[in-house]
C-alpha cells in the first residue's frame, strides 16, 4: 500500500522542476506512514505537473517497483496506491500480445494494461483496491481514478492556482497556497452521518473521487480553473453499485440453497486466494464474528501452513470477542496472537485521532480498530479482514428493525401517519427520541425512514451556523430501487437499506475507518468479501438466503458451518465500539468541557452554542442516548483544534 500526491500548476510561479520537486517531496513527507519503504518524484517542466510517491513495498520489493512509473512506450506516468489482485492473469494476457515487462509488480501491469487497452477497459478488467493518478503525455490529460467499492481514498481540488491531489488531506494542506475554508454543508453531513460522504470534503475547494469513478482534467479545465465541485459532477463512472443492485434484482438466481452456498464458496475461495499473494508477511484480523471467521476459514483452506491471526480483547467496560476468536482459531489451527487492552490503552488513542483522521470522523470503533491494526503490524505487513459482510448479506440489526417499522408504516394510511407524526413532532426537542419516532412514522418511503434512523443529528442545519445540507449523491443513487420503471425489480425495505449502506456507510464510514487506522501503522488491509464478483453475486440472491427467522447473513452462516462448528459461532452480533457514555461523563469529561465550553463555541463561530450546550447538559443530566451527538461534535472540535 502507498500514498501519493501531485500538482499541476495553472500559472507556474515556480518554473524550475527542481523547486517543484522539492515542494512535492515536502507534501509527500506527510504520507510517510502510508509508504515507509521507498519514495520517488517525477516532474514535467513543459507542463508544470508532477507526482510524488511514498511506497509500502508488498509486491516486487525491488527498485523495479518504484513509482512514479513510466510506461514502456513513455506515453503514461502513473502514481498508484493499492493492489490489483488479478494482475498475474492480466500480465499473461499482455505478454501473449507482445508486451515486455521490466519487473514483477502489479503497478507495472496496471500501467501497461492502460497503454495497451485504454483506461476504461483496464478499470473494468482490474480486480482490486486502488486509487491512482495517471498523466497522458499525448493528450496532456490528468486522470484520477478510484476502485469500485471505494477502499482507497483520493482527494483533489485547488490550492491557489495549483490543481492538487493526494491520498490524504494532510498532504494537500502542506501546499503553501491551500485555503482551509470550511465547507459548512459538508459539516452538516458529518453531523448527520459521523463522516463526510463522497464526493464532499470538509474543505470548500476540495472533493473526493467517488467509488467506481474517474475524473479527467485537461489543459482547458486547468486554464479555466474549473471548481472541484464541477469536476466532481462531471466524473465518469465505470462501476455503479446501484446499477449492480438493479441488475441483480431484475435477474435473480434461480437455484437451490446448497448450490447457492457452493457458488458463494467458490467465489470467496478465489477472492481469498488472490488476496493472499504477497512478498511480505501476511495474516488476518479475527474478531470471532461471522465475517472474519469465514475469511480466516477460507484462508486456512488455501494455505499449507497455519495462518497468522490476531484478535484484541478488552478489560471491563468494552466489548470483548477475544475469547470467541481464540476458540475459532484453535479449531482452525491458526497461529493465533491475542492481546488484552485496558480502558487506559483505548483512551490513549483519543489524542491521536485528529492526526490519524485528517478529515473529521466520529465512529467510536476507530479506537479498537487502530489497536488491532497496531497489534497485527508487529508481525505482518498485510492482513485480511471481513469488512463488507453486513452490507451485502443483511447483517445489521438496524436492517431488521427498519424493515419492521416499514411493514407497520405500509399497513397504515399515509394521512393517518402524517397526522400522528405531526402530533408527536410537537412533543419533543429537535434531537429527542419522540421526534425520531415522528419522522419514522411520517416517512414517505423506506429510504427516508432509514436515513432518519441512521442519522446522528437529524437537523444539523440548526446546529451549524450558516449550515445548509447539500444534496446527497448516494441518497439519490439509492432511490433507483424506489424509482425503477422495470416491474421485474421488486425491492423490499431491506434491499433499500443495504444499498444505501453499500453506497454510503461502507466506503465513507467502514472503509475510511480501516484505511486510516491501518495506514497509521503501515499495515495493508485486504477484504475478500468486497470483491466485485461477491457484490454482484450477493445482489442476485433472494432475500430469504440473507435474512431468515429474524437473523441476517443466513448464507454466510451456512458456509461457515462447513468449516467451523455452529456452537462456536451461534451468538448475537456484537459491536466493536468504545464506551462513550461512560467516557464522556467520566475520564473524558474535562476534555469535553473544554472543547464544548460556551466561550469557545461562541468565539469559533461554527456551532450554535446554545444548541450544543443544551444537549451536553441533557446528557450530563441522564439522557445518555445523546452521546453519539456529542461525540461527533467533539471529534470535529478536536480536529479543528489540531489542524487549525
Amino acid at each position: 500500500m502507498c500514498g501519493f500526491v501531485g500538482l499541476w500548476q495553472r500559472v507556474p510561479a515556480v518554473t524550475e522542476a527542481v523547486q517543484r520537486g522539492a515542494l512535492l517531496e515536502d507534501m509527500a513527507s506527510t504520507l510517510l506512514h502510508r509508504g515507509p519503504d521507498d519514495s520517488g518524484v517525477w516532474t514535467d517542466g513543459d507542463h508544470a505537473i508532477g507526482f510524488a510517491h511514498r511506497r509500502l513495498s508488498i509486491i516486487d520489493l525491488s527498485i523495479d517497483g518504484r513509482q512514479p512509473m513510466h510506461s514502456a512506450c513513455q506515453r503514461y506516468v502513473l502514481s498508484y496506491n493499492g493492489e490489483i489482485y488479478n494482475y498475474r492473469q492480466l500480465r499473461r494476457e499482455l505478454e501473449d500480445s507482445g508486451v515486455l515487462f521490466r519487473g514483477a509488480s502489479d503497478s507495472e501491469v496496471l500501467l501497461e494494461a492502460i497503454a495497451a487497452w485504454g483506461l476504461e477497459r483496464t478499470l473494468t478488467r482490474a480486480n482490486g483496491m486502488f486509487a491512482f493518478a495517471l498523466w497522458d503525455k499525448a493528450r496532456s490529460c490528468l486522470f484520477l481514478a478510484r476502485d469500485r467499492i471505494g477502499k482507497k481514498p483520493l482527494y483533489f481540488g485547488w490550492a491557489g492556482d495549483d490543481f492538487v491531489f493526494a491520498s490524504e488531506l494532510k498532504a494537500i494542506r502542506r501546499h503553501p497556497g491551500f485555503d482551509p475554508r470550511l465547507d459548512r454543508g459538508a459539516l452538516c453531513l458529518f453531523l448527520r452521518y459521523n463522516y463526510v460522504p463522497s464526493p464532499h470534503c470538509i474543505y470548500e475547494n476540495i472533493r473526493k473521487v467517488s467509488p467506481g469513478s474517474f475524473v479527467c482534467l485537461g489543459s482547458s479545465e486547468l486554464d479555466a480553473k474549473i471548481p472541484a465541485a464541477r469536476l466532481s459532477d462531471r466524473e465518469s463512472t465505470y462501476f455503479s453499485a446501484a446499477d449492480c443492485a438493479v441488475a441483480g434484482l431484475r435477474d435473480p438466481l434461480d437455484i437451490g440453497e446448497a448450490e447457492a452456498i457452493d457458488q458463494l464458496e467458490d467465489i470467496l475461495l478465489e477472492s481469498t486466494r488472490t488476496r493472499m499473494v504477497s512478498d511480505v508477511p501476511l495474516g488476518a484480523l479475527l474478531s470471532g464474528g461471522i465475517d472474519s471467521s469465514t475469511v480466516v476459514s477460507l484462508m486456512q483452506a488455501c494455505s499449507t501452513r497455519p495462518v497468522k491471526t490476531f484478535s484484541l480483547g478488552f478489560d471491563q467496560g468494552m466489548p470483548d470477542e477475544a475469547r470467541h476468536a481464540k476458540r475459532i482459531a484453535a479449531h482452525l489451527g491458526t497461529d493465533h496472537t491475542e492481546i488484552y487492552a485496558g480502558g487506559d490503552d483505548a483512551l490513549a488513542v483519543v489524542p491521536k485521532l485528529a492526526t490519524m483522521y485528517d478529515e473529521p470522523f466520529a465512529d467510536s470503533s476507530q479506537i479498537p480498530t487502530f489497536l488491532i491494526c497496531e497489534l497485527a503490524r508487529r508481525e505482518v505487513t498485510v492482513a485480511l479482514s471481513g469488512d463488507g459482510g453486513d452490507e451485502l448479506f443483511c447483517g445489521y440489526r438496524r436492517f431488521m428493525r427498519g424493515a419492521a417499522i416499514w411493514r407497520f408504516n405500509s399497513a397504515v394510511p399515509i394521512a393517518l401517519r402524517r397526522a400522528a407524526a405531526s402530533l408527536l413532532g410537537s412533543l419533543g426537542g429537535p434531537e429527542s427520541e419522540v421526534r425520531k419516532a415522528a419522522r419514522d412514522i411520517g416517512a414517505v418511503d423506506a429510504l427516508s425512514m432509514y436515513r432518519n434512523r441512521i442519522s446522528k443529528w437529524r437537523e444539523p442545519h440548526l446546529v451549524v451556523i450558516d449550515g445548509h445540507e447539500p444534496p446527497r449523491c448516494f441518497f439519490d443513487a439509492a432511490e433507483v430501487l424506489n424509482d425503477s420503471a422495470d416491474t421485474r425489480v421488486v425491492a423490499s425495505a431491506a434491499h433499500v437499506m443495504m444499498l444505501m449502506d453499500l453506497l454510503n456507510y461502507l466506503p465513507d464510514g467502514i472503509l475510511a475507518k480501516v484505511d486510516r487506522a491501518s495506514m497509521a501503522v503501515s499495515l495493508e488491509l485486504r477484504n475478500p468479501l468486497l470483491d466485485h464478483r461477491v457484490v454482484e453475486f450477493a445482489w442476485k440472491l433472494p432475500l430469504s438466503m440473507k435474512l431468515r427467522d429474524g437473523q441476517g447473513k443466513w448464507i454466510l452462516r451456512r458456509l461457515l458451518d462447513r468449516h467451523v462448528p455452529q456452537e462456536l459461532t451461534a451468538r448475537p452480533k456484537q459491536g466493536f465500539g468504545a464506551p462513550m457514555r461512560h467516557w464522556l461523563s467520566g475520564p473524558l469529561r474535562e476534555w469535553s468541557e473544554d472543547l464544548l465550553s460556551r466561550e469557545r463555541l461562541v468565539r469559533e463561530g461554527v456551532f450554535e452554542a446554545s444548541v450544543v450546550r443544551a444537549v451536553w447538559q441533557r446528557f450530563l443530566g441522564g439522557k445518555h442516548k445523546l452521546h453519539p451527538h456529542l461525540w461527533n461534535v467533539l471529534m470535529f472540535q478536536a480536529w479543528k483544534q489540531h489542524w487549525g
